[in-house]
């Protein structure tokens, strides 16, 4: 896959294009991916995605930038994986925010990209203010050669798939949901740092993150997860929180991995949540906390 950064021409071969900030890739982003992928094939056309790399709102005065769902690098290597073969991942610039719906037209998807079909999801706006719609895409399509295929909603257990609605349900602590409108596992990056050493000298030696503080972090309590290191994966049991038990204040993600002691400090692991599991609690006893850990370790073989 090709990665171009910049507004330049690299596609001498016609294109067919998806548009969008697939802020989240998850399965509604997927299915327009699998389109393009599947329609270059039969078309001899180059797939490409058309994407910004920073979030179309982070431009805009006054609005806030919602949290991301995935990091970048993960975001291009899972566009990789879905076939993708020219990847356009610009800066969302104050001159293209600039850009009326025509002008995105002629400048960016026929001067550049020479596109011979577009895909786009159902509420798919473009240009400047957000004028242009998948309606005036099709319109202007005919004038410019080229077809504009509408995605439909999509829904997994009857409810709308939208990144807003997977990082209502991360916050809320339900990811056996959140991961089924993503199409696979949240998880959240960071590199190993020193804590306070409280888990190994009780046993249950933890490894805490650093992790991006733009990244949208499910609701404090215990999670079962997997744990992801140089690319071998591991059970793990991962606590979000500020250790209440030990008057913590600052909030951390730490991690326990099932059968594992290596020295993983400096290293960066990827934490993949599969449910939630309990609320976090202040525990009096010490030797309380320790049992209640050793109990959600169990419960962590009843969960699928």
């Amino acid at each position: 896959m090709e990665i171009v950064k910049k507004l330049i021409s690299k596609s001498l071969k016609p294109t067919v294009v998806a548009l969008g900030n697939f802020d989240g890739l998850h399965i509604g982003h997927q299915t327009l991916i699998k389109q393009i992928v599947d329609i270059a094939k039969k078309e001899k056309l180059v797939s490409t995605v058309f994407t910004f790399d920073n979030h179309t709102t982070s431009t805009i005065k006054g609005r806030n930038t919602p949290k991301i769902l995935i990091s970048k690098n993960r975001k291009i290597a899972l566009f990789k994986e879905l076939g993708v073969e020219l990847l356009y991942m610009v800066q969302f610039t104050e001159t293209l925010m600039q850009f009326t719906p025509l002008e995105f037209v002629e400048k960016v998807l026929v001067d550049i990209l020479n596109v011979r079909k577009v895909v786009v999801g159902f509420n798919f706006r473009f240009g400047y203010l957000a004028k242009g719609d998948v309606q005036y895409l099709k319109e202007i399509g005919t004038k410019y050669n080229f077809d504009v295929i509408v995605v439909p909603p999509i829904t997994k257990d009857n409810i709308l798939v939208s990144s807003t609605q997977i990082r209502e349900l991360i916050r809320s602590g339900k990811l056996n949901l959140a991961n089924k409108l993503l199409g696979r596992k949240y998880s959240i990056e960071g590199k190993v740092i020193k804590g306070r050493g409280i888990g190994r000298k009780l046993g249950i030696p933890t490894a805490n993150i650093l992790f991006d503080s733009n990244i949208v972090i499910p609701k404090v309590g215990v999670y079962k997860t997997n744990t992801i290191i140089d690319g071998n994966k591991f059970s793990s049991i991962t606590n979000i929180g500020f250790n209440p038990t030990f008057s913590g204040e600052k909030l951390n993600i730490e991690t326990h991995i099932l059968d594992y002691s290596q020295n993983i400090y400096g290293k960066t692991i990827l934490i993949e949540f599969i449910d939630f599991i309990r609320e976090e609690k202040k525990f009096d006893d010490i030797s309380k906390l320790v049992e209640q850990v050793k109990l959600d370790i169990k419960i962590l073989e009843n969960i699928n």
